[in-house]
């Protein structure tokens, strides 16, 4: 039934994307090393969320947020590029990380608010 709401599946899809990104950024500290590695990251969840003007309309028109989140993209390095041709930088996987992180913990209040809500409005307390 509470999946259903539009701000539970928002904060179930924002929660799957932080996970994803995640993942990439551990599989770029991973091959820090690694010559020719490019670091690869995840459009922001803010491009894929509801009221950002992509929807699907029509099967094959736009890949939904959770088809997105799995997709990492090869980003240009903003700093400078390794001589082995390695483009990963420890402290701005570290900066993603740390956005990550938060965009879970956010993704985590909003569900849990909205449950707290959904508890009061039926008469069962906080």
């Amino acid at each position: 039934m509470f999946e259903k709401l539009e701000i539970v599946r928002l904060a179930q899809a924002m929660a799957r994307h932080a996970g994803a990104r995640t993942e990439v950024i551990a599989q770029n500290v991973a091959n820090a090393d690694t010559p020719g590695f490019r670091a690869r990251d995840l459009p922001d969840f803010a491009a894929y969320a509801e009221g950002s003007g992509l929807r699907t309309t029509r099967a094959g028109h736009l890949r939904g947020a959770e088809a997105a989140a799995v997709d990492p993209v090869v980003t240009d390095g903003r700093g400078s590029v390794a001589p082995n041709g390695n483009t990963v930088s420890l402290e701005d996987e570290m900066v993603k990380a740390v956005s990550a992180r938060q965009q879970h913990d956010m993704a985590l209040s909003i569900y849990q608010n909205s449950s707290r809500i959904i508890r009061t409005s039926l008469g069962r307390g906080a």
